[in-house]
């Protein structure tokens, strides 16, 4: 298990509907995240085995997500159940696709990073009434977008630095942080339930703060030893 191995939030909530699949990255790894008609998200590699067609490209149908390039179809475990050219096919077993563990806590989609482990650990964070704000990406090595965040924030939730609790403006925001890439990070932002400010007016002030926390990070530029530190993209 690599010492990177842990849970990290990769979208909104509200952002993944049903039916819907998407792209992202944890670690410049290519990730499909997607919503069955249940409501299940799962997050797989993005790559269909067959000839490694990103999956995010491709069909929700139930509780199944179709490949675009042939239509191969593979169930919530990531098993191929179905090749349209034939249709008769008992599919091998070891047709899959690579699956992260996946769940859902405080408005925001969170995988776990390792592949090889049977069970992860639990995702330490009490489920909350939130009001997303809204995701954003910075140019920035995500240690740095961390440590700034953490310079603004009044206390770390219990999922440590992938999560932050911060007060600004009169506002109590809770930003998760995705390392997207070695040099690029996603902040995940919600209003906690109970907020006095939970209207179109507390998240538009939320939203203005997270363009200029983005703008004033951005502009001052990495300084020349920038540490990678706890998000050093896994082997």
């Amino acid at each position: 298990m690599s010492a990177t191995d842990c849970w990290y939030p990769v979208a909104l909530s509200n952002d993944l509907e049903a039916g819907l699949s998407a792209g992202t990255r944890l670690f410049d790894r290519e990730m499909c995240i997607w919503r069955d008609s249940d409501g299940g998200v799962h997050a797989w590699e993005d790559r269909c085995p067959h000839r490694g067609m990103r999956l995010s490209f491709g069909f929700v149908r139930g509780d199944r997500i179709a490949c675009l390039y042939h239509g191969w179809q593979y169930d919530t475990h990531g098993e191929c159940r179905f090749i349209p050219s034939h249709p008769e096919l008992d599919v091998p077993r070891n047709i899959r696709v690579a699956t992260f563990p996946c769940v859902e806590r405080l408005g925001m989609v969170w995988v776990y990073s390792g592949l090889a482990i049977e069970r992860p650990p639990e995702l330490a964070v009490e489920p909350l009434d939130v009001l997303p704000v809204r995701s954003l990406y910075l140019d920035c090595v995500p240690a740095t977008a961390a440590q700034s965040l953490a310079a603004e924030s009044g206390n770390l939730l219990s999922a440590g630095s992938s999560l932050l609790s911060i007060d600004v403006e009169g506002l109590r925001l809770i930003t998760g942080v995705q390392p997207f890439g070695a040099a690029k990070t996603a902040l995940h932002i919600v209003l906690p339930g109970g907020h006095e400010g939970r209207d179109g007016g507390a998240r538009r002030a939320a939203s203005s703060w997270a363009e200029q926390f983005r703008n004033d990070l951005e502009s001052s530029g990495p300084p020349d030893d920038e540490p990678i530190g706890r998000y050093e993209a896994a082997p």
